[in-house]
């Protein structure tokens, strides 16, 4: 076997990898300005030699553009096999897909179009650059999240919610935050929905789960056991289950109804993944909740002004 271990297919005259089946079913290939953000999401789950291939073209698209198969293959120290498997895996039919996608993508970020990836925070940067390179890093995020969110899963997660006759919410650490915050919600539009970050009482209420009912699991790395679990109890138990989390192919995926996906900014070590990955998840919550708002409107209008007034009341100086 030659090149990357377990690589054996080599690409083809086109630049595809011979039964190498196409991600997606061959559909369309991701837009340039998205390549950053594939990279970001799938690099974890690649072999050492595919993440060099991926951060080289994120980093250097138009030097990358300009390059060979067999060019990127000797720049990263790779195969021609392992190339053509990370375009591949980042969406691409093939080879010269990707360099037309880094052409793009180059082209976008000379005209000002597509900025180009910030640097990472040090421990000697001021202050206001700081704020510049958060703010730049959570926006991009943002955008990412959007861009890749499955827009059919969220809905069939939002008609799932709206009609529970229960929710738990399963997140732990900065996830669990999130877990809080999308409970809060519901609860203010007259759902019951609890948050669960204690993984034996997350288990101990997913197994009162029936049809009916659902269950969100909150998950950046898509294996956290204490998220997995009670996931798993509550999708056996018939509840329609739901994962946030930034890596599709996690374990949480394995009992989940639907899939929704975050994008994260990159992960550094003044900017650790519960950082970046809080980002995206609030955004998954905030769009479940606007939708499940809409599907109810009439009884969640009612609710959340109930809970507005209420609010009011405990404040006003008439009560103290």
């Amino acid at each position: 076997m030659s090149g990357a271990a377990g690589e054996a297919a080599a690409p083809a005259a086109d630049g595809t990898a011979g039964g190498i089946p196409r991600p997606g079913g061959g559909g369309a290939s991701p837009a340039p300005a998205a390549l950053a953000s594939r990279v970001r999401t799938l690099a974890p789950s690649m072999t050492r030699s595919m993440q060099r291939v991926a951060e080289a073209v994120a980093g250097d698209p138009a030097g990358c553009a300009a390059l060979t198969v067999t060019g990127l293959a000797e720049l990263t120290g790779t195969s021609e096999a392992t190339v053509v498997r990370t375009a591949r895996l980042l969406g691409y039919p093939g080879y010269r897909d990707l360099r037309l996608a880094l052409a793009g993508l180059a082209a976008q970020q000379q005209s000002g179009r597509a900025p180009a990836v910030t640097a990472d925070i040090t421990v000697d940067d001021p202050i206001a650059d700081v704020v510049a390179k958060l703010a730049y890093d959570e926006q991009q995020t943002l955008a990412d999240t959007a861009a890749g969110l499955d827009t059919a899963q969220l809905g069939a997660a939002v008609t799932a919610l709206a009609a529970a006759r229960r929710i738990d919410v399963y997140g732990v650490g900065a996830s669990g935050l999130v877990a809080r915050d999308l409970a809060q919600k519901l609860l203010r539009i007259g759902l019951v929905a609890h948050a669960h970050s204690d993984p034996h009482l997350a288990v101990t209420n997913a197994v009162q789960l029936r049809s009916g009912d659902a269950a969100v699991a909150i998950s950046h790395s898509g294996s956290t056991g204490d998220v997995v679990e009670p996931l798993r109890v509550a999708f056996d138990h018939g509840a329609t289950t739901v994962a946030i989390t930034g890596r599709p192919d996690g374990p949480v995926c394995r009992y989940a109804d639907h899939v929704l996906t975050t994008s994260t900014a990159r992960e550094t070590d003044l900017r650790p993944a519960a950082m970046s990955s809080r980002t995206g998840q609030l955004l998954v919550v905030d769009c479940l909740f606007i939708g499940v708002m809409q599907r109810t409107y009439e009884t969640a209008a009612l609710a959340l002004a109930a809970s507005y007034e209420a609010l009011a009341h405990r404040h006003s100086p008439r009560t103290r």
